[in-house]
């Protein structure tokens, strides 16, 4: 996994939480999806980078 991948891995999902968890105080339930999909694309491409490394011949 290269260290730049991972970074926005890391990034996006930490955004995407923090987005998600103020919005949700503040009750916007559109910008707390929009957070969660955030998050679940950084959780996507964190798994779409460790797939890569792992297969190896």
């Amino acid at each position: 996994m290269s260290a730049g991948e991972k970074a926005k891995a890391k990034a996006e999902q930490a955004v995407g939480k923090a987005v998600r968890k103020v919005a949700h105080a503040l009750g916007k339930e559109v910008t707390e999806a929009k957070g969660a999909a955030l998050e679940a694309r950084g959780k996507a491409r964190d798994l779409k980078e460790r797939s890569k490394g792992g297969v190896r011949h």
